[in-house]
Protein backbone atom coordinates (compact mmCIF):
# COMPACT_ATOMS: atom_id res chain seq x y z
CA UNK A 1 0.00 0.00 0.00
CA UNK A 2 1.42 3.36 -1.05
CA UNK A 3 1.82 5.86 1.77
CA UNK A 4 0.44 9.31 0.95
CA UNK A 5 3.17 11.92 0.84
CA UNK A 6 2.75 14.70 3.38
CA UNK A 7 3.93 18.06 2.04
CA UNK A 8 6.67 20.01 3.81
CA UNK A 9 5.41 23.50 4.59
CA UNK A 10 7.45 26.36 6.02
CA UNK A 11 5.49 29.13 7.78
CA UNK A 12 6.93 32.58 8.47
CA UNK A 13 4.74 33.97 11.26
CA UNK A 14 4.67 37.47 12.70
CA UNK A 15 5.72 37.38 16.36
CA UNK A 16 2.96 39.73 17.50
CA UNK A 17 -0.12 38.25 15.85
CA UNK A 18 0.17 35.10 13.77
CA UNK A 19 2.65 33.33 16.04
CA UNK A 20 0.43 34.12 19.02
CA UNK A 21 -2.54 32.77 17.02
CA UNK A 22 -0.59 29.56 16.36
CA UNK A 23 0.25 29.35 20.05
CA UNK A 24 -3.43 29.79 20.93
CA UNK A 25 -4.35 27.00 18.50
CA UNK A 26 -1.88 24.72 20.26
CA UNK A 27 -3.00 25.67 23.77
CA UNK A 28 -6.64 25.20 22.70
CA UNK A 29 -5.73 21.76 21.31
CA UNK A 30 -7.06 22.61 17.86
CA UNK A 31 -6.06 20.07 15.25
CA UNK A 32 -3.81 20.94 12.32
CA UNK A 33 -1.24 18.92 10.38
CA UNK A 34 2.15 18.45 12.05
CA UNK A 35 4.09 18.88 8.80
CA UNK A 36 4.32 22.66 9.11
CA UNK A 37 7.58 24.19 10.33
CA UNK A 38 7.13 27.58 11.97
CA UNK A 39 9.72 30.32 11.77
CA UNK A 40 8.91 33.27 14.03
CA UNK A 41 9.80 36.64 12.53
CA UNK A 42 9.52 40.09 14.15
CA UNK A 43 7.07 41.24 11.46
CA UNK A 44 5.70 39.86 8.20
CA UNK A 45 7.23 42.93 6.56
CA UNK A 46 10.68 41.60 7.47
CA UNK A 47 10.23 38.41 5.44
CA UNK A 48 12.62 38.83 2.54
CA UNK A 49 11.30 37.21 -0.66
CA UNK A 50 14.66 35.43 -0.87
CA UNK A 51 13.71 33.55 2.34
CA UNK A 52 10.70 32.13 0.51
CA UNK A 53 12.73 31.20 -2.56
CA UNK A 54 15.36 29.58 -0.34
CA UNK A 55 12.72 27.54 1.49
CA UNK A 56 11.42 26.25 -1.84
CA UNK A 57 14.96 25.56 -3.03
CA UNK A 58 15.76 23.63 0.16
CA UNK A 59 12.82 21.28 -0.46
CA UNK A 60 9.73 22.92 1.00
CA UNK A 61 6.60 22.02 -0.96
CA UNK A 62 4.81 25.15 0.22
CA UNK A 63 5.40 28.39 2.11
CA UNK A 64 2.97 30.34 4.28
CA UNK A 65 3.60 33.96 5.31
CA UNK A 66 1.19 35.29 7.91
CA UNK A 67 1.05 38.64 9.64
CA UNK A 68 -1.18 41.04 11.51
CA UNK A 69 -4.40 42.29 9.98
CA UNK A 70 -4.10 45.58 8.05
CA UNK A 71 -4.04 48.46 10.50
CA UNK A 72 -2.98 46.26 13.44
CA UNK A 73 0.75 46.01 12.73
CA UNK A 74 2.96 46.46 15.79
CA UNK A 75 5.39 48.30 13.51
CA UNK A 76 2.59 50.37 11.89
CA UNK A 77 3.11 49.53 8.21
CA UNK A 78 5.06 46.27 8.08
CA UNK A 79 2.11 44.21 6.90
CA UNK A 80 1.47 46.66 4.04
CA UNK A 81 5.08 46.25 2.89
CA UNK A 82 4.69 42.48 3.17
CA UNK A 83 1.56 42.54 1.03
CA UNK A 84 3.31 44.53 -1.71
CA UNK A 85 6.42 42.33 -1.67
CA UNK A 86 4.28 39.22 -1.73
CA UNK A 87 2.28 40.39 -4.76
CA UNK A 88 5.51 40.99 -6.69
CA UNK A 89 6.93 37.63 -5.62
CA UNK A 90 3.77 35.79 -6.72
CA UNK A 91 4.10 37.36 -10.18
CA UNK A 92 7.75 36.33 -10.37
CA UNK A 93 6.98 32.76 -9.27
CA UNK A 94 4.22 32.44 -11.86
CA UNK A 95 6.59 33.76 -14.52
CA UNK A 96 9.17 31.07 -13.76
CA UNK A 97 6.53 28.32 -13.63
CA UNK A 98 5.92 27.84 -9.91
CA UNK A 99 2.28 27.12 -9.09
CA UNK A 100 0.70 30.11 -7.27
CA UNK A 101 -0.79 27.85 -4.58
CA UNK A 102 2.65 26.87 -3.27
CA UNK A 103 3.10 30.26 -1.62
CA UNK A 104 0.30 31.69 0.53
CA UNK A 105 -0.13 34.96 2.42
CA UNK A 106 -2.68 35.55 5.17
CA UNK A 107 -3.68 37.70 8.11
CA UNK A 108 -4.15 36.03 11.50
CA UNK A 109 -4.50 37.91 14.78
CA UNK A 110 -3.40 36.72 18.21
CA UNK A 111 -6.98 35.80 19.13
CA UNK A 112 -7.64 33.71 16.02
CA UNK A 113 -6.33 30.28 16.97
CA UNK A 114 -9.23 28.63 15.16
CA UNK A 115 -8.53 30.61 12.01
CA UNK A 116 -4.86 29.60 12.15
CA UNK A 117 -5.77 25.92 12.47
CA UNK A 118 -8.21 26.18 9.56
CA UNK A 119 -5.66 28.08 7.46
CA UNK A 120 -2.94 25.46 7.98
CA UNK A 121 -5.39 22.70 7.05
CA UNK A 122 -6.40 24.54 3.86
CA UNK A 123 -2.81 25.31 2.86
CA UNK A 124 -1.78 21.71 3.48
CA UNK A 125 -4.62 20.37 1.32
CA UNK A 126 -3.85 22.81 -1.49
CA UNK A 127 -0.13 22.01 -1.47
CA UNK A 128 -0.86 18.28 -1.24
CA UNK A 129 -3.03 18.57 -4.38
CA UNK A 130 -0.12 20.26 -6.20
CA UNK A 131 2.24 17.43 -5.31
CA UNK A 132 5.91 17.58 -4.49
CA UNK A 133 7.87 20.71 -5.38
CA UNK A 134 10.25 19.86 -8.21
CA UNK A 135 10.96 23.26 -9.78
CA UNK A 136 13.43 25.03 -7.52
CA UNK A 137 14.69 22.09 -5.49
CA UNK A 138 18.45 21.94 -5.24
CA UNK A 139 19.71 18.75 -6.86
CA UNK A 140 22.30 16.75 -4.92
Amino acid sequence: MKKELEPKIVAFLCNWCSYAGADLAGVSRLQYPPNIRVIRVPCSGRVNPLFILRALRQGADGVLVSGCHPGDCHYLSGNYFARRKFALLKNLLEYVGIEPGRVQFSWVSASEGGKFSQLVNEVTQEVKALGQNQKLVKRK
